[in-house]
C-alpha cells in the first residue's frame, strides 16, 4: 500500500461512526430549538408580568382615589356642593342659569 492509500483508509469514518455524528448533530439541533422555546417563552413571560405590574399599580391608584372619594362623601358639606355642582341641583329659592360656551 501506498502512503496516499493508508491515509484514505485513516481518514474515512466506519458507518457507525458515521451515524453516530449524525445522531449527535441531530440531538444537538432538537436542544438547540428546545433552547430556543424556552427562551421565547421567558421573553414572553416578561413582557406579561411587566403589563401586569403596570396594572397593578393603575389598579392600586384608583383605589386610593375611590378610598378618597368615599372619605369626601362622609362630608354633607361635601354631597352637597357634588350634587349642586354635577346634577344642577338648587337651594330654595335659587335659580340657575346656563351661560353659552364660546
Amino acid at each position: 500500500m501506498t502512503k496516499k492509500q493508508t491515509q484514505k483508509k485513516r481518514r474515512r469514518l466506519s458507518p457507525i461512526a458515521k451515524l453516530l455524528s449524525y445522531i449527535l448533530i441531530i440531538v444537538s439541533l432538537i436542544m438547540l430549538y428546545n433552547v430556543g422555546q424556552e427562551l421565547w417563552t421567558m421573553f414572553q413571560l416578561r413582557q406579561q408580568l411587566a403589563e401586569a405590574q403596570e396594572h397593578y399599580r393603575e389598579v392600586l391608584e384608583e383605589n386610593e382615589y375611590l378610598t378618597a372619594e368615599r372619605e369626601k362623601l362622609k362630608d354633607p358639606d361635601y354631597v352637597q356642593s357634588y350634587a349642586r355642582n354635577n346634577y344642577m341641583l338648587s337651594k330654595d329659592g335659587e335659580q340657575i342659569y346656563y351661560l353659552p360656551e364660546k
